[in-house]
C-alpha cells in the first residue's frame, strides 16, 4: 500500500541572474567578448552604444549580497512596469558600461593571421601523393595527428576508419607507405608514434658533415633509449666505446631537438594573453583598472523602449498583443539582467583584485616572489565578504599586468610555512629558494632531496624531505639522477 507523507524541506536554488552572473564571472576576457557579440545576436533589445551618463567605473557598489539583489529586482512573474526601462531615458540612452581602464589599455591586440597546424601539412600532402586515393589516405593520416605532432592512433584502427567512414579500402602496409612520406613534411618529426621515433626522424635530416655526432646520437636513442633517458652515462661509454667528449656532444645534439614537433609549426595556438586587470603608479600609489575590454559599451535599445510603450497606451488587448508584449518584455528583462550582471562581474574583479594588491602590496613594490604573503582563497573571501567560490572563479583564468610581467592571479595563493623564528611566510618563499639552490648546483654532482632539505633548514625552513620533494615536483624538476650532466 502506498503512504502519502508530508514533509518541509529548505531548498536553496540560484535564480537565473545569479547563474548568469556566475558564469560570465568565470570567463576570461577574450571569452566575454565572446559571449557578449553572442548576446548581442540573440536579443535584439540589446544594443552597443553610450551616452552622457557618469561612466560606471566610477560608482560604488556594495558587493556582498549582489547576487541577492539581482534575484530581488527582476522576478520574470513581475507585471511589466514601462518606467523600468524608460525611466532617465528620455534624453539619453540609459544603461550602459565605460572603460575603467586608462587610454592604453584602448589599444586592440594582435590577432595571428598564420594558418593552423593541420591546414600547413594538407598543402604539403599534394607535393608528396601520386593520385586521389592516396591523397585520401594522406588526409586521414594527418587528420589523426595531435597537437603534438603524433600519430598515436594505431594504423590498423585508421583502416577501419577509412573503411566505414568513407568507404575507402586499404592496409596497414599501404598506410605505412604513406606515413612514410608524412615522415618527410616539415616540421622535422611530424608523425611519429612515440618520442624515439620523433628524435630519429629528426637527426635523419641533419647534414652529417656539419653534424659529425649524428650517428652516436642515433645509436643512443636507436639501441640504447633506456639508459639514456636514465642517464647512465658510464655504463654507456663503456658500451659504444666512446669518450666522455664525443657523448657529450651526441647528448647535446639530442636535447636541442623539438619533442613536441606540432608547436614548431604555424599550429600553435597563437594565442596572447590578455591581462583582465592592468596596475598603474600614480603619485607613489598603486591603482588597479580593469582592462577596457571588459568593459563593453551596452544599452537597451531605445525603439524596443519606444515600442512598448506605444504597445501599453493601445486600447486593444487581443491575444497577439498580449503575446507581442510579453516578448518585448522579456527582451527588455533579458537585456537589463546581461548589463547588470556584466556591471556585477567588473565590480566583483575591481574588488577582488583590490583586495590582493592591498593583501600583497610588498610584492608589488618591487616584483620579489619573497615578499609574497601566505594567502588563501578564505582570506580575500572574507576580506571582501564575498564566498570562497566567487574569489575562486575570479581568481582562475584571470591575468594581472605590472611592471614585471603579466601574472597570473592563481600565483599570489598559497599556503604558509612557520620558519623557525615562529614567522610564517609563503611556501613560494621557500620554492624560490629552492630553484635557486638547483640552478646553482654543481650538474655534474646534483643535489640530492636530503642535501636540498639541509640548505632549507640552514636557512630557517625546518622541512621535511618529502615535503621537499613535492616542491620539486611542483617546480618540474626532476629528482637529482636525471639533472646529472657531462
Amino acid at each position: 500500500m502506498l503512504k502519502q507523507n508530508l514533509s518541509q524541506k529548505l531548498l536553496q536554488k540560484l535564480s537565473p541572474q545569479q547563474i548568469q552572473f556566475i558564469k560570465l564571472l568565470q570567463l576570461t576576457t577574450q571569452d566575454l567578448e565572446q559571449r557578449v557579440e553572442q548576446e548581442l545576436i540573440d536579443n535584439p533589445a540589446l544594443e552597443t552604444g553610450k551616452d552622457d551618463e557618469p561612466e560606471f567605473g566610477n560608482e560604488e557598489v556594495d558587493t556582498k549580497d549582489e547576487a541577492e539583489d539581482l534575484d530581488d529586482n527582476y522576478d520574470s512573474d513581475d507585471q511589466y512596469d514601462i518606467s523600468e526601462y524608460t525611466d532617465g531615458a528620455d534624453d539619453s540612452d540609459g544603461f550602459h558600461l565605460y572603460e575603467d581602464g586608462g587610454e592604453d589599455d584602448k589599444k586592440e591586440m594582435p590577432i595571428p593571421m598564420a594558418s593552423t597546424f593541420f591546414e600547413n601539412l594538407l598543402e604539403q600532402i599534394n607535393a608528396i601523393v601520386k593520385d586521389d586515393h592516396e591523397k585520401a589516405l594522406a588526409e586521414q593520416l594527418v587528420g589523426s595527428i595531435d597537437e603534438d605532432g603524433y600519430l598515436r592512433r594505431p594504423l590498423a584502427a585508421i583502416v577501419n576508419d577509412l573503411a566505414f567512414s568513407q568507404n575507402i579500402s586499404t592496409t596497414t602496409e599501404e598506410l605505412e607507405k604513406v606515413l612514410e612520406k608524412i615522415h618527410r613534411l616539415d616540421p622535422p618529426g611530424i608523425g611519429a608514434r612515440d618520442l624515439q621515433e620523433c628524435l630519429l626522424l629528426q637527426l635523419k635530416r641533419k647534414d652529417k658533415e656539419v653534424h659529425p655526432e649524428v650517428e652516436l646520437a642515433m645509436r643512443l636513442l636507436r639501441d640504447y633509449m633506456d639508459d639514456f633517458t636514465k642517464k647512465h652515462y658510464e655504463k654507456l661509454m663503456r658500451s659504444l666505446k666512446v669518450s666522455e667528449e664525443e657523448l657529450r656532444e651526441a647528448i647535446q645534439l639530442i636535447t636541442k631537438l623539438n619533442p613536441k614537433p606540432g608547436e614548431t609549426s604555424t599550429s600553435m595556438k597563437g594565442q596572447y594573453i590578455v591581462p583582465d586587470f592592468i596596475l598603474v603608479e600614480t603619485d607613489n600609489d598603486l591603482e588597479v583598472h580593469l582592462n577596457s575590454r571588459n568593459a563593453p559599451e551596452l544599452k537597451i535599445s531605445r525603439s524596443y523602449m519606444d515600442t512598448l510603450k506605444t504597445y501599453e497606451k493601445s486600447d486593444k488587448q487581443n491575444k497577439d498583443l498580449k503575446e507581442t508584449v510579453q516578448f518585448i518584455k522579456q527582451k527588455l528583462d533579458g537585456a537589463k539582467w546581461f548589463i547588470d550582471s556584466i556591471k556585477q562581474r567588473q565590480n566583483t574583479l575591481l574588488t577582488t583584485m583590490r583586495a590582493i594588491l592591498k593583501y600583497q602590496r610588498e610584492f608589488f613594490d618591487d616584483g620579489d616572489e619573497t615578499k609574497l604573503k601566505p594567502m588563501i582563497l578564505k582570506d580575500i573571501a572574507d576580506e571582501v565578504g564575498l564566498d570562497v567560490s566567487t574569489i575562486s572563479r575570479v581568481a582562475n583564468s584571470k591575468y594581472v599586468q605590472t611592471d614585471f610581467g603579466i601574472i597570473p592571479l592563481k600565483f599570489f595563493f598559497s599556503e604558509g610555512i612557520t620558519t623557525a623564528d615562529g614567522e610564517e611566510v609563503s611556501n613560494k618563499e621557500v620554492k624560490k629558494i629552492l630553484k635557486d639552490a638547483i640552478e646553482a648546483e654543481d650538474k655534474s654532482k646534483p643535489l640530492p632531496d636530503e642535501r636540498l632539505m639541509e640548505i632549507l633548514k640552514d636557512k630557517g625552513y625546518n622541512i621535511a624531505r618529502r615535503t621537499v620533494a613535492k616542491y620539486r615536483e611542483q617546480l618540474n624538476i626532476p629528482v637529482a639522477r636525471l639533472r646529472k650532466q657531462l
